[in-house]
């Protein structure tokens, strides 16, 4: 996957060698425009309340916002349309956030995909970070809240204690060296997806990108980001039950040598049809 960065006043010419158009360029700044499509994924059920507070982080330059409805009975649909016109909204048929950000990806016609909590957690300026880092040379650019500059309001003791036991077991049993691992702050290039095969339904689902990202020798990069206090609701995170699924995960996955070596090309993404709108 190519990717260019360019002052935005200078288009410069293709990689063919023929002159690109200025339209083929998204403004960042005044100074800075980028090739590829982004496209941010927002799984939610029932976060009406949240929303517009997601929303007016998200910066106007991405390419298409797609958001997964679990099957909301609030407002949420109606909201994310009056907040952004463009939105494609995508019926979730199964249960479950990994379900629903399969949904997403599938829906997805960026050439980069970034994943976004639809709670109030995650603040959309930080995506400039995530793309940058992408279009330097990352195949995965993976938030972190433990990384130099990174931060959360919203984590318990015990919590983090989880995350950093699970975090270690899976650096000393993969290689990787992350800071963070159950976080849902991602973006990556599409051409990922076909490396990683993801076929698990609930919260553990971050988890398993972060492991068969590293299995399938894909480049990744942490960025540091700061996660905020949910805004409106509960979440419907376990801290016990979510973080024995997480576990579970990596069990598996240490028995599953599919992928383990640098370079194999692993799991074709498993198309998943959700009812678009």
């Amino acid at each position: 996957m190519s990717s260019v960065v360019r002052p935005a006043t200078e288009p410069g010419p293709d990689p063919l060698g023929k002159p690109a158009l200025s339209t083929d360029y998204r403004p960042i700044s005044s100074h800075l425009a980028i090739t590829p499509p982004v496209s941010v994924v927002i799984p939610a059920m029932n976060e009406a309340e949240n929303l517009p507070y997601v929303f007016k982080t998200l910066p106007d330059w991405v390419h298409e916002v797609v958001l997964v409805d679990g099957n909301s009975t609030d407002d949420t649909v109606a909201v994310a349309r009056e907040l952004w016109p463009d939105v494609k909204v995508v019926r979730q048929l199964g249960k479950g956030k990994g379900d629903a950000l399969i949904t997403g990806f599938e829906a997805c016609t960026g050439d980069i995909i970034v994943m976004v909590d639809a709670d109030g957690s995650a603040d959309g300026h930080e995506i400039v970070s995530y793309v940058s880092a992408l279009v330097s040379g990352a195949d995965f650019a993976k938030g972190s809240r433990f990384a130099n500059g990174g931060a959360t309001d919203d984590m318990t003791p015990i919590r983090k204690l989880g995350n950093h036991v699970l975090c270690s077991v899976v650096n000393a049993k993969f290689g990787a060296r992350y800071t963070d691992l159950c976080y849902g702050y991602n973006a990556f290039w599409r051409h990922c997806l076909d490396k990683i095969d993801l076929d698990c339904t609930g919260f553990e689902v971050e988890t398993l990108m972060n492991i068969r990202v590293v299995k399938a020798g894909l480049k990744v990069q942490e960025i540091p980001s700061h996660e905020y206090l949910r805004i409106h609701g509960v979440s419907n995170l376990s801290a016990v039950r979510d973080g024995l699924r997480v576990l579970k995960v990596i069990l598996s996955e240490r028995s599953n040598r599919r992928g383990q070596r640098r370079g194999s090309r692993g799991v074709p993404f498993r198309t998943r049809q959700g009812e678009v709108s």
